[in-house]
């Protein structure tokens, strides 16, 4: 089942390591954290990722179970095995009937215990699909609609409860394009053999495995498959390209539910809604109407049947991680190989903890913060927080190409940006969630009903700006415009093996002040973030005058970006990415501005051969450290907002000064970029 996220800027899971926390072992020291990754056969005036990262690439191939690996892996498994011993020490205490003790061992034992999920097959959803397939009218398919929300799926639409983008202070309802079973809407018409490739499979293959194995016979399967693949195709028509959704005012519609149902007359939205248990709304912020007008299409013109099985896949797919191993598996082959090339699925207990973090990853945290995680480091990264604040506010007062008048608002922003380190002074009630032994699926439709209703209960209610959007375990970071505020969760500041006095000050600033701190407060000055004011209101702020030259900056970096190609002919999506670029280049001037005022840097001892200079350069590069298969490559090109993470590094270090001279880096190397295209934003 499918869980509600907030939309915030986040950085890329599974390839970042952004500062570091104090770790039991004790590295040799005849080992250097930067330099032992250096490919001494290759130049930094060439490919500095490659320069900087070669050598650790070469010797760690991707395990069979990942579509990529690298740092962000290796920080991830030391978390792990930390949550798999609170899962394990859980599951043989004799915990009291609805103790977080009891939960965590309860969905522990009933997600490895193979051979009863194996026993139990598709029984514990025979109920839901027989529900569906008794639909008997386009009503019956509505109600059906609502339901599966109520578990965070989200057939023929995406919904979620987010602050007003244009009033934080108020909790608001969105409904956006959805409802496609491929990753995005240019897979379903994207020409090039790879993309083609991929629909084939999804379309001739996928589905009708899928629908046969959750019990039609083969001749319906195929029928079911090709009557859901053309209804998903007319949604994916209909739904907007990834970089329109970049557009805040764009994607901004309030309506009446009055006239939202003029929009879509076949849908009685205030009935709809009762069945989506919202109840405190008379407004609705539409992010695409047009896709509403296809929805609408669709409802006229979809047979009863074909509607039913949408709705069965929708309900089967979202289930299938969690039944018997056929579905699992067939699951897997065409989400996990076909789409990003992984070989083999991952250990079943990393599995389970991933699906227990995403029911009562708080519940957890609570614990893992207690064992693993100090209030110094808190504190030590609290105030390099503030280090990059002073470093911003130097930066913005020293532009030349921005007013005075909006320098002085961007000021404001910038010091009433709310800084979240660790974890969160006040955690979240779980006593409403029952967690028992009787089944792996039905646990986590359990935590799919508990976080809907969550997040639907907050309509109506003060806006809680306490809350956080991320456990402490979790690996990564964001940086939120509706709050101001930027958040750090206790996971991203971990490097395995280091112990954190180990590790000298140009590291630091590279691997954890430029890559994340700095990063996540440049978001709030990147193309989406700077549409949005002090208080988190999407307003306008700057000048009309200092608006338009900072889009004509901003159009430097996408066209930078154009420019990479990956593969085959796929070249980075530079709109897309922008936001992301932005706040790379951003951070990482950031993090040269603070570590510049350090004593290493003044000192400017070289160690183990390196300057300050250059284990600030390579300190950032470590945190991208890793590769991943051509496949995974490919899906992240059409579908993410981040660039490949080699271009994350080669990209903005070619428009920073500091790196050209610590690097000797001269004209005419394929690092040099001539002055008059670096980009020069923040």
């Amino acid at each position: 089942m499918n869980l509600l996220k907030a939309t915030v800027h986040v950085l890329l899971w599974g390839t970042i390591a952004s500062a570091l926390v104090a770790c039991k072992q004790t590295p040799k020291s005849t080992i250097d954290i930067v330099k032992t990754d250096i490919d001494s056969t290759a130049s930094p005036s060439k490919d500095f990722f490659l320069y900087a990262n070669g050598n650790w690439i070469k010797n760690n191939p991707i395990p069979a179970a990942y579509s990529r690996w690298g740092i962000g892996n290796l920080v991830n498994d030391e978390i792990y095995d930390k949550l798999k011993k609170i899962n394990e020490d859980a599951a043989k205490a004799s915990a009291e009937a609805g103790s977080n003790t009891q939960k965590i061992g309860d969905f522990w034992l009933a997600g490895m215990d193979t051979v009863e999920i194996e026993k139990q097959g598709i029984k514990p959803i025979e109920a839901d699909l027989n529900r569906i397939n008794a639909i008997k009218d386009i009503q019956g398919v509505l109600t059906e609609v609502a339901y599966q929300h109520t578990l965070t799926n989200e057939p023929l639409f995406s919904l979620g409860v987010y602050q007003d983008m244009k009033n934080s202070e108020v909790m608001a309802l969105y409904i956006n394009q959805g409802g496609i079973g491929l990753p995005d809407r240019d897979y379903y018409f994207n020409a090039d053999n790879r993309t083609k490739s991929i629909r084939d499979d999804y379309r001739q293959q996928h589905l009708p495995k899928m629908f046969k194995l959750s019990g039609l016979d083969e001749s319906t399967a195929k029928t079911a498959a090709e009557g859901t693949y053309k209804l998903e195709e007319g949604l994916a028509k209909a739904s907007r390209k990834l970089e329109a959704l970049r557009d805040p005012y764009a994607n901004y519609n309030k309506m009446s539910v009055s006239d939202l149902n003029k929009l879509t007359p076949s849908i009685n939205w205030n009935d709809l809604l009762v069945k989506m248990k919202i109840k405190k709304v008379d407004s609705i912020i539409v992010g695409q109407p047009e896709f509403l007008k296809q929805v609408e299409q669709s409802l006229k013109t979809v047979s009863v049947n074909d509607w039913k099985n949408y709705l069965r896949w929708n309900y089967v797919t979202s289930a299938a991680s969690y039944l018997n191993k056929s579905i699992d598996d067939e699951n897997f082959r065409f989400y996990g190989t076909v789409l990003t090339g992984k070989k083999a699925q991952r250990p079943r207990w990393k599995r389970v903890l991933s699906s227990e973090e995403s029911v009562m990853g708080e519940v957890l945290g609570q614990l893992y913060v207690e064992q693993y995680y100090s209030a110094k480091t808190k504190k030590r990264y609290e105030d390099l927080v503030e280090a990059i604040r002073d470093a911003y506010k130097e930066r913005i007062q020293k532009l030349d190409w921005m007013s005075n008048e909006t320098k002085k608002k961007a000021q404001e922003k910038l010091a009433s940006m709310t800084k979240k380190v660790g974890y969160p002074d006040k955690w979240k009630d779980f006593s409403a969630l029952k967690i028992d032994r009787s089944a792996y699926v039905t646990n986590m439709k359990r935590g799919s009903e508990f976080w809907y209703d969550y997040n639907v209960n907050k309509l109506g209610k003060p806006v809680d700006r306490t809350e956080w959007d991320m456990t402490p375990q979790t690996y990564n970071a964001y940086y939120n415009p509706s709050n101001n505020e930027i958040v750090l969760p206790a996971g991203i500041f971990l490097i395995p093996g280091w112990n954190d006095e180990d590790i000298d000050d140009a590291v630091v600033y590279g691997y954890a002040a430029a890559s994340t701190i700095g990063h996540e407060i440049t978001h709030g000055f990147d193309d989406q973030g700077s549409q949005f004011d002090a208080k988190g209101n999407l307003k306008k702020w700057w000048t009309k005058e200092d608006e338009a030259k900072f889009k004509d900056r901003c159009k430097m970096i996408v066209k930078q970006f154009n420019e990479f190609k990956v593969l085959d002919s796929m070249h980075v999506n530079g709109d897309a990415t922008q936001g992301e670029n932005i706040a790379d280049l951003g951070g990482i001037l950031l993090g040269w501005d603070a570590f510049v005022k350090t004593e290493q840097y003044k000192k400017g001892e070289k160690i183990n051969g390196l300057t300050p200079a250059q284990r600030y350069f390579l300190g950032y590069a470590l945190g991208w450290l890793g590769h991943q298969r051509d496949e995974s490559l490919a899906n992240q090109i059409m579908t993410d907002v981040h660039a490949p993470a080699n271009l994350r590094v080669n990209g903005p270090f070619a428009n920073i000064p500091a790196f050209y001279e610590a690097f000797g880096i001269k004209q005419g190397d394929p690092m040099w970029r001539a002055d008059s295209l670096r980009v020069n934003i923040w």
